[in-house]
């Protein structure tokens, strides 16, 4: 008895886990909602710490900010279609002109990572183009280098990150390697990889398995026990 209760103290514990990260990774579920004061705040802090030219930051500005003013609380996939340029271009505290627009990149991403970690933010998927477009298309949006989504829990997390005082050292690291499409999208359907999928479902079954097992032998251990205590 004392074994099964442990599985289900155990089993209660794991499942707090689950619905903390689950709290952590949709905020929304609690009625969390940007308000215009606070979209504000944070418009203001990147304005002050993020060095572009004044009519780029201005208009990127404003777009994240009409954005962030509709937030909904469901999380963010943000889809980075990247195009390096031939050469790295001069940015105020950006890489070395020797610096490769590729190696710049990954430069961003690599320090990025803790940021975007800290907030609560994934990579659901990277990876450089391997071609041009397979349809026929206007040649103003073909060769692209590099596909990124990055899934962020908010899209206050996303402006957590445009503010933190650490992103403006990094961020003309990404200005100088590349032009780059950045668009929101929610998120309608989310498929992990199915092997990925049949391996976690596979080993869920295995432990369930043993888990009833193991809960069957106890009661007739223990039911054992009694009869023999009682003859």
């Amino acid at each position: 008895m004392m074994r099964f209760r442990f599985s289900i103290g155990l089993a209660a514990v794991f499942l707090a886990i689950l619905a903390g990260v689950y709290v952590w990774q949709h905020p929304g579920v609690t009625g969390a909602r940007l308000t215009p004061a606070e979209v504000d705040a944070y418009i203001q802090r990147a304005e002050a710490q993020i060095t572009m030219p004044a009519g780029e930051k201005a208009d990127m500005l404003a777009r994240v900010r009409a954005w962030a003013l509709n937030d909904d609380g469901k999380p963010v996939f943000m889809l980075n279609l990247m195009r390096y340029y031939p050469q790295v271009r001069p940015v105020p505290g950006g890489p070395p002109g020797s610096m490769a627009p590729k190696q710049a990149n990954a430069s961003y991403e690599h320090l990025t990572a803790p940021m975007l970690l800290k907030i609560g933010g994934s990579v659901p998927f990277s990876g450089d183009v391997q071609g041009g477009n397979l349809l026929s298309y206007d040649a103003r949006g073909d060769n692209w280098s590099r596909t990124l989504v990055i899934r962020y829990p908010s899209r206050r997390a996303f402006l957590t990150l445009l503010s933190d005082p650490a992103y403006p050292a990094v961020l003309p690291y990404k200005l100088a390697a590349l032009e780059i499409i950045l668009s929101p999208s929610n998120s309608e359907l989310v498929m992990p990889d199915l092997t990925e999928a049949a391996a976690v479902t596979l080993l869920l079954a295995f432990l369930a398995i043993g888990w009833i097992g193991a809960a069957i032998r106890v009661r007739t251990l223990e039911k054992a026990v009694t009869l023999e205590a009682g003859g």
